[in-house]
């Protein structure tokens, strides 16, 4: 099981990556486009990607990508909540 730290820091990259995309997760969690469970996995999925460091680098760098990383673990929910 992940720790609290490594927990909060990948739900920090799912919520910035959705941010990068255009996606207020909150306001789809509201909407029902989806479940506050399927947000969950994505922050369990999340951790269990071997290149967290990619992501921080790209999620600091905007403008530099539209799209989620090739290699991301959440690419087809992500994709699927885009306006």
């Amino acid at each position: 099981m992940p720790t609290q730290e490594t927990l909060r820091l990948h739900a920090g990259l799912v919520d910035d990556m959705a941010r990068m995309l255009d996606i207020d997760l909150e306001e789809a969690a509201i909407d029902g486009s989806v479940s506050v469970d399927q947000i969950s996995d994505a922050v369990l999925r999340c951790t269990d990607c071997p290149n967290p460091d990619h992501c921080k680098s790209l999620l600091n760098n905007p403008g530099s990508a539209r799209r989620t990383p090739e290699y991301c673990r959440n690419q087809e929910l992500l994709d699927n909540l885009l306006p």
